[in-house]
């Protein structure tokens, strides 16, 4: 136990106890309850403490599709008091080394399919000396590797931890590669990522760890929920730990990539109650699948969707509800810095719009000099959030000292989302800063014109690039992934745009190209696609 604030080791432990066979984790056929979870992860924190030198907050990074191998070797580094790094599986090989090696990284958990990969990087990054192989049919286990399975068929009931014990000081590493510059490491301290995300609880817990209170609450199985982003981005990951924590249970799907069809089939099969997804870049799919069969799948038993990270339209979600009216989803400004920034709610009785924000108890708009924006005055300012956030980025007191400021007294945590204040309080999202187009002395931020060629019938994703230009400075040109049998109109595309927004933010050219390239965290690679667009000019 620990007297510095709640640890999910300790937590999860406790839940365990309380619950132990209610379901935790599936995965197709495999189910397994929190004793089994609590077990294994005994038998996985027991092979990372034997790792040559091991030491308090050693790093173990998890280079895994999703798997219950997932959250069951988060769990067992937070009982042997070590750290966690995610680990982007689309990485390549220099890309990689960066990662483990500006994490410190002495342990990988790793799905089979990586070994060839992993082999050809080994001697770049001595400090690693355990691997834990996850079978996933691809091949056999290296020599240099311990079978995960093996590993974890050696837990029993009695819990594991380092010599040096727990504490709620002790971090969760969640590396974001932004928009801009080398992935970063954001360090969340386990208390304060507790606390943020309780916050969303209707019984809260106390600040201080207070595990009788936790499981007194827990009178039988929490909710099932399925992130359907991968849980190596904070997305899926904060929603699946969120559930864990209130004795729920985590199904992950088989697919490797998103499916909407497997995403409605595991929704039916097994109840799922709430989903974690990634704006339209999932919503979409799933709303054309139920659309082209209706009445095929039965979705009644899913009342919480959860989006983070890119705006999420109205109609999709207007779509969602003719399928299910009893969904509540929820559209969270936050980041892998910042959790819990503003919300934009939607159910059938309530309508919320595009990229327009209620601000939270300890969220602001400010200027770059600190100033609050005044509503309705049209000025541009970055959201930024107090209260529980992270410690500052490993390794970069530069960059840390950039996005964590003082204000007023209070650390703020600042990301870099650009937003106005209406009349009424409402917050109007902009979108980041690092994308910003200068087009004839106009700022025009892409995720505003991006979601409105969205809306087009003939459009199924988009991205919106600056393209240098002798008579604008920067020429707005838009990326277009057309729904299957469209064809592209340019002109009908800016006109569009022109009967949403001002003239000069509409595209000066329109490109189809086939796909966007979104990636699984909904994120966009704007640097590729602005050579792509720059190639085409």
């Amino acid at each position: 136990m620990n007297d510095t604030g709640w640890n999910f080791a300790d937590l999860w432990e406790a839940i365990a106890t309380q619950l132990p066979d209610a379901l935790c984790q599936q995965q197709g056929s495999r189910e397994i309850d929190w004793s089994t979870f609590n077990r294994r992860a005994n038998g996985i924190a027991t092979r990372l403490l034997s790792g040559p030198g091991a030491g308090e907050q050693d790093k173990v990074a998890q280079y895994l599709y999703n798997c219950p191998e997932y959250l069951e070797s988060v769990f067992a580094a937070f009982k042997a008091g070590f750290a966690v790094v995610n680990t982007n599986y689309r990485y390549a090989a220099d890309e990689l080394v960066y990662l483990w090696d500006n994490g410190d990284v002495t342990a990988v958990v790793f799905h089979a399919t990586f070994t060839e990969q992993i082999e050809a990087i080994r001697d770049r990054v001595p400090r690693i000396t355990t691997w834990l192989w996850v079978d996933d049919g691809h091949g056999t286990c290296p020599d240099w590797a311990t079978p995960y399975e093996t590993a974890a068929a050696t837990g029993t009931d009695d819990n594991v931890e380092g010599s040096w014990g727990r504490s709620g000081d002790h971090l969760l590493l969640l590396y974001t590669g932004g928009t801009t510059g080398m992935p970063k490491g954001v360090m969340w301290r386990q208390d304060d990522l507790f606390g943020v995300l309780d916050a969303n609880n209707r019984k809260r817990m106390p600040p201080e760890q207070d595990l009788d209170a936790a499981t007194t609450r827990l009178t039988q199985a929490g909710p099932r929920n399925m992130p359907s982003a991968p849980l190596m981005h904070g997305t899926g990951l904060f929603n699946a730990i969120s559930n864990l924590m209130i004795g729920g249970s985590i199904t992950t799907m088989q697919g490797r990539s998103f499916s909407p069809e497997e995403f409605l089939d595991t929704v039916q099969t097994y109840g799922i109650n709430s989903t974690s997804i990634v704006g339209d870049a999932f919503a979409k799919p799933i709303l054309r699948a139920l659309d082209a069969e209706p009445g095929h799948w039965d979705i009644s038993s899913l009342r919480v969707i959860v989006s983070s990270g890119v705006m999420w339209s109205k109609e999709t979600k207007d779509g969602l509800l003719r399928h299910n009216p009893r969904l509540i989803m929820v559209d969270a400004l936050g980041s892998s810095e910042a959790i819990g920034m503003a919300t934009n709610t939607t159910t059938s009785e309530s309508s919320g719009d595009t990229a327009r924000f209620e601000l939270g108890p300890n969220t602001r708009v400010v200027t770059d000099d600190g100033r609050d924006v005044a509503p309705g005055s049209d000025e541009l300012g970055r959201v930024a959030i107090r209260g529980r956030t992270p410690i500052g980025y490993y390794k970069d007191e530069a960059k840390s000292a950039m996005t964590f400021v003082v204000i007023d007294g209070d650390r703020y945590s600042i990301p870099g989302d650009y937003a106005t204040v209406d009349h009424d309080g409402t917050v109007v999202l902009m979108g980041r800063g690092s994308q910003c187009i200068n087009t004839g002395g106009e700022k025009v931020y892409p995720e505003e014109v991006e979601e409105v060629l969205k809306l087009h019938p003939s459009v199924a994703d988009a991205a919106v690039i600056g393209v240098p230009d002798e008579k604008w400075g920067e020429a707005i040109t838009a990326l277009v992934e057309l729904v299957p049998g469209a064809t592209l109109d340019q002109a009908a595309l800016r006109d569009h745009v022109k009967s949403r927004l001002a003239a000069y933010k509409a595209p000066k050219r329109v490109l189809d190209i086939g796909t966007v390239g979104r990636a699984a965290n909904g994120k966009l690679d704007y640097k590729a696609l602005a050579v792509l667009a720059r190639d085409s000019s």
